[in-house]
């Protein structure tokens, strides 16, 4: 038969988590027209030749937690997450930039960068349905495939703008209306993130309601869960009231235990998942390899502190300063004191533009402080207002012990919670999390190769076939014949991250041809300009 590309004599791993074997993957179009033991496809009739040997042949990289919506209005080639294997974005934590409308002033507000792209904040404002931006953007062209979760803050916002307090009926029938359109327009499902406003202003039962629209359509429930440290259990178990309410699916984001004192914890969170599993409850949760989150500074302040809003204002506000001081020294335990997890030794802001603030980048926040002769709470509110923005930062909070034994678990997936970067123009940005550029070879280098914590089948599997099951994806996360041809080659004995916590703008090594819908974006490891990506559709969609 004529072929649009063979790949030979590589060890396919096809993404089951079976065993690897030889064997040769063929190509026509957009699928996988073949897997078959070496030698048995004649290369007679084929347009291009792989040569795999000494290679491992997988299914493309799904990322379930991708920031990568302005990164890809900026540049579609999504460089940093292409060159680790990643094939499909699934995007939506915190924000999306649609539907634009009811009481959202900008679509783009929040957004780190969008400051700098007036272009698309004008045109997103012509964005009402939430399939409208997923369009745009494979109108303009992306290498990956893109999909996304509708966010939850977006979906209160358009209800209900950036007000506390518990939705009235009104403003719950509108989040209902918006959830059910856009589970029709391809949303997977809702996504909350509920540490961050307007997020944190959502009661339980008011996500059980917009849950139990997502159920209707099939999809899935995933959070950032309310807490990840000292109210660990407290949040899951309200995680998991959600998904039985509702009766839907839960996926939980970067699942961990932050902060020194609650790293013992994560024995008893599997625990408390496994038994929520056994019981009928289907929750899993992703996670990334790293012992440092990556959020805003604007994190280390309680939530109502952007009531309506007033976030500037209130720090400008002396008596406002005095307030928000005494809560964060003494927290009230509702809400995620990430400084307080951290201590100001382990805060490293990054994302800092403004001229007077650039020596600042990459030190710790007791370091900047010093050097200000401030107390480092006082450093927060000045770095916020003179940066005018929120400003990108690392937390050293989690425990490397935790990190291997959370991958050994079958239900855990691998996700980057980072958006995809080029080198060449994010470094004018500043420092970045190294997750966006080193995830997925850091479990194959790192915790495959070296540590041998999990095996090449079962990582592979968490990073492709698993994330597609979650997500009701049946063509895709698979080397199967029919499937789309999302393919990956890599160098089992050099594939590595590069990418720092000090130097980070390192693209990955070792990933060497990469696919997408049959078309290769990387070969060689480089990127050859293609733009085949294609949006990826939630189950109301079919």
């Amino acid at each position: 038969m004529a072929i649009d590309v063979l790949i030979r004599g590589g060890r396919v791993v096809d993404g089951t988590g079976n065993p690897w074997f030889y064997g040769d993957v063929a190509i026509e179009g957009d699928r996988i027209v073949a897997v078959s033991p070496p030698g048995r496809i004649s290369t007679e009739y084929a347009g291009t030749i792989v040569d795999a040997s000494g290679r491992v042949v997988c299914p493309g990289f799904i990322d379930i937690q991708s920031h990568s919506i302005i990164p890809l209005m900026l540049d579609g080639r999504c460089l940093s997450k292409i060159t680790q294997g990643v094939t499909t974005e699934i995007m939506g934590e915190g924000w999306t930039p649609a539907p634009f409308g009811g009481l959202i002033d900008s679509p783009m507000a929040g957004a780190f960068f969008a400051d700098r792209m007036p272009e698309w904040e004008e045109r997103a404002r012509g964005w009402r349905r939430f399939r409208d931006w997923l369009e745009a953007m494979v109108e303009r062209g992306v290498s990956p495939n893109i999909g996304s979760f509708l966010a939850g803050g977006t979906l209160r916002q358009y209800a209900k703008g950036m007000a506390m307090g518990p939705a009235t009926p009104e403003e719950l029938d509108t989040m209902r209306r918006v959830m059910a359109e856009a589970m029709e327009d391809g949303a997977f499902g809702v996504s909350y993130a509920l540490i961050y406003p307007p997020d944190a202003f959502a009661t339980t039962e008011e996500i059980i309601e917009v849950c139990r629209v997502v159920a209707r359509y099939g999809g899935v429930y995933i959070t950032h869960m309310r807490s990840e440290a000292d109210r660990l259990f407290e949040a899951l178990e309200e995680t998991f009231r959600i998904g039985r309410e509702a009766e839907l699916p839960v996926e939980i984001y970067h699942l961990k235990a932050a902060g020194m004192s609650n790293w013992g914890k994560m024995p008893e969170a599997i625990e408390r998942i496994d038994a929520a599993r056994a019981s009928g409850l289907d929750v899993t949760a992703d996670m990334y390899p790293y012992t440092a989150a990556g959020t805003g500074l604007a994190s280390v302040l309680p939530p109502w502190v952007a009531a309506d809003g007033k976030f500037f204002d209130n720090l400008r506000d002396p008596a406002m300063r005095e307030r928000i001081r005494q809560e964060v020294l003494n927290p009230s335990g509702d809400w995620e004191a990430l400084a307080s997890e951290a201590g100001p030794e382990g805060v490293m802001p990054v994302g800092m533009e403004h001229p007077e603030l650039k020596s600042y980048v990459g030190k710790r926040l007791s370091e900047i402080a010093e050097l200000r002769g401030q107390h480092w709470l006082d450093t927060v509110f000045d770095l916020l207002l003179t940066e005018g923005r929120n400003i990108f930062t690392i937390y050293f909070v989690m425990s490397e012990d935790n990190l291997r034994l959370q991958l050994r678990q079958p239900w855990i997936k691998v996700s980057t919670d980072a958006g995809g970067v080029d080198p060449a123009w994010a470094a004018e940005r500043g420092p970045v999390h190294p997750r966006a550029y080193g995830t997925y070879t850091r479990v194959l280098g790192k915790y495959v190769r070296e540590e041998r914590v999990l095996t090449l089948e079962d990582a592979v599997r968490k990073m492709s076939s698993a994330v597609a099951d979650r997500l009701g994806l049946r063509d895709r996360g698979l080397l199967r014949p029919g499937y789309f041809a999302d393919v990956v080659v890599f160098d089992p004995t050099t594939v590595a991250d590069r990418s720092t916590f000090t130097d980070p703008h390192e693209l990955s090594v070792g990933i060497e041809h990469v696919f997408v819908n049959g078309v290769q974006v990387i070969a060689g490891g480089q990127h050859t300009g293609a733009m085949p990506g294609r949006i990826v559709d939630g189950p109301g969609r079919r």
